[in-house]
């Protein structure tokens, strides 16, 4: 059988996504064709695209989504706004799809790969570490970051009883302390309806929280992050939250809901509030609302922040990969 590799465009892949006639497992959210090309018109000016789908017999065994500086190849996205990223290829195809992208990419003049971040189970570490060694290539993969992730009993009760005794009892203790104070509302969106003026206070409540994300929040980040809640609202994967207090917004949560995880993105809450662990409720409000909705998996992603192992998090470690080919 024999193989070729066409260079595809955004458009393109998400025709592949949406209508998949392909059995190719688009199982990370940050390699949707989405939020690709909401990356790219933000961040990739300065390199090179290359969409690259390795086809055998004109059927896509698998995509290579990267971008081309000098002589190397990476990954299209960023560490910052992507937790993690991966090739996507068929079950069954890895050794052939790898083998004919390299041969591809040495004959364009590409003779290293810097690919991050990635999972322990990503196709970068179960398969082409090795198949990169075979072909008498180096590498080098090396941790830079953590991860957390837990899946999700049927209920909130045995969600609960899944914490240790002390991290339990300070949950439903900090919840008994909230609904003291006043009504206290957790209202979850699905949809894009109001998506202007929800980006518009969480972001404020963003910069509002912590220093470091107020210096993360540039103007650039902000288009980011607007285009890209509006994109994935766009193919219906965007979840939202907003805790409020006597109708006043206290805390908000960024997220994602796909393949029946979700994915908390990111959250923003009011300083002013801080006393009353608002924060970290929002969070604990998201789980149960994620638990009530049947989500089988929550992904924290990454950092190292308390919470997270706290809330029962599972840590799961990502790499980088420096390789020569």
């Amino acid at each position: 059988m024999s193989y070729t590799v066409t260079q595809e465009s955004f458009d393109s892949l998400a025709t592949y996504w949406a209508k998949p006639t392909h059995s190719l497992p688009w199982n990370i959210i940050f390699v949707l064709p989405a939020w690709l090309e909401v990356w790219w018109q933000a961040f990739g000016t300065g390199a090179e695209l290359n969409l690259a789908a390795v086809r055998e017999g004109g059927e896509i065994i698998g995509l290579a989504p990267l971008k081309v500086e000098g002589k190397t190849a990476s990954f299209v996205g960023s560490a910052d706004v992507c937790d993690y990223l991966d090739f996507i290829i068929a079950p069954g195809q890895e050794a052939d799809f790898f083998n004919v992208l390299l041969d591809d990419l040495k004959g364009q003049g590409i003779n290293r790969l810097d690919l991050r971040p990635v999972r322990p189970d990503s196709m970068v570490l179960t398969n082409l570490v090795d198949i990169i060694k075979k072909r008498g290539g180096e590498v080098l993969c090396q941790p830079e970051d953590v991860s957390f992730e837990m899946d999700l009993p049927v209920t909130w009760e045995d969600y609960l009883e899944s914490l240790t005794t002390k991290q339990r009892h300070e949950v439903r203790r900090k919840l008994r302390r909230l609904l003291e104070v006043g009504k206290i509302d957790y209202r979850c969106f699905k949809a894009g309806e109001g998506l202007n003026d929800f980006m518009s206070t969480f972001l404020k409540l963003f910069t509002l929280s912590r220093e470091d994300k107020a210096d993360f929040m540039t103007p650039q980040m902000e288009s980011f992050f607007r285009s890209l809640a509006e994109a994935m609202a766009g193919i219906g994967l965007l979840s939202t939250g907003v805790l409020e207090l006597d109708t006043r917004p206290v805390a908000m949560i960024l997220g994602f809901d796909y393949n029946d995880c979700m994915y908390l993105y990111n959250s923003a809450f009011d300083p002013q509030y801080q006393a009353l662990s608002v924060g970290l409720l929002s969070k604990v409000l998201c789980i149960k609302a994620s638990i009530e909705e049947g989500k089988k998996r929550f992904d924290f992603l990454k950092g190292d922040e308390t919470y997270k192992h706290h809330l029962g998090g599972r840590e799961v470690p990502i790499y980088g990969c420096q390789i020569t080919i």
